[in-house]
């Protein structure tokens, strides 16, 4: 499953939507992916998992890449 994570850049930072960023996972569950991330000292807002429909959507994006860990 591809999961599409919104996060902050700044851990420490409250969220502020101008400046959420979001990247795309692909795991088996959440907790995975927050495992995954775990080391990339990021503060996690949302993790979203996408459907087939939502998937082919965000693929048409040009900054769609899944990330690689």
């Amino acid at each position: 499953m591809i999961y599409k994570v919104y996060y902050q850049e700044i851990p420490g930072e409250v969220p502020v939507r101008e400046r959420t960023s979001s990247m795309y996972v692909e795991a088996n569950a959440e907790r995975e992916v927050r495992a995954k991330l775990a080391d990339k000292n990021v503060n996690i807002e949302f993790i979203q998992v996408l459907s087939e429909e939502h998937l082919e959507y965000e693929q048409k994006n040009e900054d769609y890449q899944v990330e690689q860990y």
